[in-house]
């Protein structure tokens, strides 16, 4: 597969086929004809000596210094190894990978002035899987991700640190055995690759991509339950989302509804029970909430990855190079605390669920489900690793955003930290992951014990796909290989697709 980079209509598929799945990039010839033609400007504010941020002057609060032609090289190579000072471990490799992929798009827009074969050295490095070492933290998310989009340039101009053919390599080292020529970079340069919001909107991208997949599969999970808890149906009823008709909720409940379609063990109201606990009832308004928030940063997170954040931005019509904010993180910073604090509740919803399953004051089955308890601890501790993951991510979903720290002298006085509130997201989604893991395995030994009268259309396939790597409970055993199993098929996409073959028409 290969993907053609224009800079106007990079999806999240595009991003996860190179970041993942090993897909080539290729410019398009406009994406060519656009670079350099705002390179040709960038040489003409040289050639005139026109006072330029970036291109003839400093950064940040040394704007106002002018730099001879001579220097500005030296400047350009300067501003990467200073900006370069990032912490913590680095991020992982589908991640750099597609820090590497945005900023490509962002440049191939032609308003960066950058040249084309600093460009192609960057697509090189994506094609031939030269993957910079990047460390995760370090950027405030206003002038760009400025620290870690450095650690990438680093390997550019033969730096820094690199993974190639599966080892950590020096940066020229690894260019030497891929065969790429580190480049010399030159007026605006720098400056164009490192000015920008990439790196949160990668971590941010790829959170999102799984996080999609995720909201699947906790209506799944919510089925499994309603399976195992005998649910009341009527809530489930069209008539009654459609009278509050927010797009997620009423989405939530058509799903549910047919994953259920033709179950033995669900209810309706009366023959056991008037009402559901609200983590059951309210599962189509819970979830759904989640869904449309999620929805909304998925938005934000396409319009970003098609926009231009660098500064100054050039302008071929009118041949200038204006300074501007669109490095600034703030619509992205928002977007992901948004997106944390969606993903927070489905995994807090999913360990009430979760509760319920295993509590006998509440669902009516052995204690812990498990026989012989006392004996056997069953599923208890289970239901604590729930409840941990689902503390912590409630201090994650935290907003970042609302804080911000004065940087460069206060020239830059106001900082989004979107990329902390991008990788909180990244956290909390694979902990509501793990939850969900948890759940669905609770959920299958609860239908065991109480006896499957027979399983829906949708829920069947799903506890198949546990009971394939997960074995019902009848002594206890080390559980947490049977959690990693069962996350796995979380991650794999396995559950869903089970789900989406046997169930027919359901539209997730």
């Amino acid at each position: 597969m290969k993907v053609i980079i224009t800079g106007e209509d990079l999806t999240l598929n595009d991003v996860v086929a190179v970041a993942r799945n090993g897909a080539k990039v290729e410019l398009s010839q406009k994406a060519k004809e656009n670079v350099l033609r705002s390179r040709k400007v960038v040489d003409d504010i040289i050639a005139q000596k026109k006072v330029v941020y970036g291109v003839t002057t400093g950064f940040g609060s040394f704007c106002n210094t002018v730099i001879p032609t001579e220097e500005s090289k030296k400047l350009q190579r300067n501003l990467i190894v200073t900006h370069a000072v990032g912490a913590g471990d680095p991020l992982p490799k589908d991640v750099s990978k597609t820090i590497m992929l945005l900023r490509v798009n962002n440049l191939a827009k032609g308003f960066s002035g950058i040249r084309m074969e600093t460009l192609e050295t960057l697509i090189a490095m994506i094609n031939k899987d030269v993957i910079p070492v990047i460390p995760e933290k370090g950027s405030l998310g206003a002038s760009g991700d400025l620290a870690p989009l450095s650690h990438m340039v680093l390997v550019m101009i033969g730096l820094g640190r690199a993974y190639y053919q599966g080892e950590e390599l020096d940066g020229a080292l690894a260019m030497e055995k891929a065969g790429i020529t580190p480049v010399e970079l030159t007026e605006k340069e720098g400056l164009a690759l490192i000015n920008g919001t990439q790196v949160m909107n990668a971590v941010g991208a790829l959170t999102m991509y799984d996080a999609l997949n995720l909201l699947k599969v906790a209506d799944v999970a919510a089925a499994l339950s309603f399976e195992a808890q005998n649910g009341v149906i009527d809530a489930l009823q069209s008539r009654m989302h459609t009278v509050r008709p927010h797009q997620g909720q009423m989405d939530s409940a058509a799903i549910i509804a047919h994953l259920l379609e033709g179950s033995k063990n669900v209810t309706r109201q009366g023959e056991i029970k008037v009402q559901d606990a609200y983590s059951l009832r309210c599962v189509p308004q819970i979830h759904g909430a989640s869904k449309d928030a999620v929805n909304y940063v998925k938005e934000q997170i396409e319009i970003e990855m098609n926009s231009v954040t660098d500064n100054p931005i050039i302008f071929a019509d009118t041949m200038e190079g204006i300074s501007g904010g669109n490095f600034h993180g703030q619509p992205m910073a928002l977007s992901f605390d948004f997106l944390g604090i969606a993903l927070s509740e489905i995994a807090n919803v999913s360990e009430r669920r979760l509760e319920r399953l295993v509590n006998p004051a509440l669902s009516n089955l052995p204690a812990f489900l498990v026989e012989n308890g006392g004996l056997n601890s069953g599923f208890m501790i289970v239901q604590y690793s729930a409840a941990s993951l689902v503390s912590e991510n409630k201090v994650l979903a935290h907003p970042a955003s609302v804080d911000s720290i004065p940087s460069s002298a206060n020239q830059e006085d106001h900082v989004s930290m979107g990329t902390i509130a991008a990788r909180k997201a990244n956290s909390i989604m694979k902990n509501a992951r793990r939850v969900l893991a948890m759940e669905l395995m609770c959920a299958c030994q609860a239908i065991d014990l109480r006896g499957d009268k027979g399983l829906g259309l949708g829920t069947k396939p799903a506890y198949e796909v546990i009971r394939s790597v997960c074995d019902k409970l009848e002594d206890d055993r080390p559980l947490y290989e049977d959690i990693n199993s069962c996350e796995e098929t979380i991650i794999s996409g396995k559950m869903v697709e089970a789900v989406e073959e046997k169930a027919g028409e359901i539209k997730f």
